[in-house]
């Protein structure tokens, strides 16, 4: 059988995590113990190798993507997850056929007032039907089909949440055990409740729609925001972007999707100059707008970079900065992914405001740039053209981890 490997995700826990790993190496003897420390400020890494961890040192914060980059470094086989403050027995967690084996305390541990548990809990209900007692337990065993399904794991505490409803949506046996553990647990007080916001918020926004970027991170798709207002138009792309997002297949490219058909690249295709040409009533108004919205949606291939280029051109048309200018700290930071929804939309909102303020040959003019943009984006990548240019990669790269 396969090797288990302990996996854990540890921030600023010197004080805890030898006492930890050492009873967890005394509990489970010939497994790997493996610590992902998440850019600790104090000991944690070298008290961790000192009781017999094996450490990797990560230069971001996030359990998420703590747990993401030790389940890539582990060998294969199923894991056993734990939080880096834990006390108590986990050896009930190994017994029985479940995909997915979660602990539930039996000890009331927690001193807030039990909102993002209650909210966590309706999240999966909601997305499952399945009732868990404790859908933020960080310990947790996952069987080798578990593991294959459900990494890489949400972004930050939304982790765990997100873990039980990708399990259970396929159609993976989840089963929760009674433990008796106990951990340190956060205060009434200003930390202990911008914890549980945090882990709240993580939560919502990994029960969403996710989407994995370029450098393998599982991110919440938040672009369909853009679609939000009373422009019904916008709305209808960003509700057609959305489509794309939720139900997507691995072709990329206008000539990938017409070649393979119904797809919902095909719908974009259609449906975008359809929504733009009864908003404008313009056949040059349907074709500016609908190469807004597909230039745009090509060039988020890279944190940052589509929201880049929408605020820049919403200086020249007057459109709205506000959600872009919101978002894009979260999108260079990849905590977040504006998603096909997103660029379509924004792209749309910038192609409605060229089309109030370019009349006659001048908006034909701009149908022809904007058309061969996007021939030139289909024909070259546009990550190599940036990355050429002297100047443009620079601004390109400005703010991103």
């Amino acid at each position: 059988m396969a090797e288990l490997t302990v996996l854990i995700a540890a921030r600023n826990e010197a004080e805890r995590i030898a006492e930890t790993v050492r009873a967890l190496r005394a509990e489970f003897g010939d497994a790997e113990i493996l610590v992902v420390d998440g850019a600790s400020t104090d000991g944690t890494a070298s008290a961790a190798e000192e009781a017999g961890a094996v450490v990797l040192r990560l230069e971001e914060r996030g359990k998420g993507e703590a747990l993401t980059a030790g389940e890539r470094m582990a060998a294969s086989g199923p894991l056993l997850l734990c939080d880096a403050d834990l006390r108590g027995s986990l050896a009930s967690l190994s017994e029985g056929d479940a995909d997915l084996r979660v602990a539930a305390f039996t000890r009331p541990v927690g001193g807030g007032f039990g909102i993002a548990k209650r909210v966590a809990r309706e999240l999966i209900r909601l997305r499952t039907g399945f009732a868990a007692r404790e859908p933020l337990s960080g310990q947790r065993r996952l069987s080798e089909r578990a593991r294959a399904t459900c990494f890489p794991l949400a972004p930050g505490f939304g982790c765990e949440v997100r873990m039980t409803i990708d399990a259970l949506r396929a159609g993976l046996i989840v089963e929760e055990v009674d433990v008796d553990l106990d951990h340190r647990a956060t205060g009434r007080d200003a930390a202990g409740f911008a914890h549980r916001g945090r882990q709240l918020l993580d939560a919502l926004l990994a029960a969403g729609p996710l989407a994995v970027n370029y450098r393998g991170k599982r991110l919440p798709l938040v672009g369909w925001l853009a679609g939000v207002r009373p422009d019904t138009a916008v709305g209808a792309v960003a509700a057609i972007g959305l489509a794309d997002d939720v139900w997507s297949g691995e072709e990329r490219g206008i000539r990938a999707h017409l070649a393979a058909g119904g797809t919902t690249g095909v719908l974009k295709l259609v449906g975008i100059p359809l929504v733009a040409l009864l908003r404008t009533r313009s056949l040059s108004g349907a074709l500016l707008v609908a190469g807004s919205a597909n230039l745009l949606n090509q060039l988020d291939t890279k944190p940052g970079r589509a929201l880049k280029a929408y605020i820049a051109a919403a200086f020249a048309l007057d459109a709205p900065l506000g959600l872009a200018v919101l978002l894009l700290p979260y999108d260079l930071r990849e905590r977040v992914m504006l998603g096909d929804a997103g660029s379509n939309a924004l792209g749309a909102l910038l192609g409605f405001k060229s089309v109030d303020r370019i009349r006659g040959w001048g908006r034909w003019a701009a149908v022809a740039g904007v058309v061969a943009l996007n021939v030139a984006g289909e024909r070259r990548s546009f990550d190599e053209l940036i990355e050429r240019t002297p100047g443009l990669a620079d601004l390109d790269r400005l703010g991103r981890i």
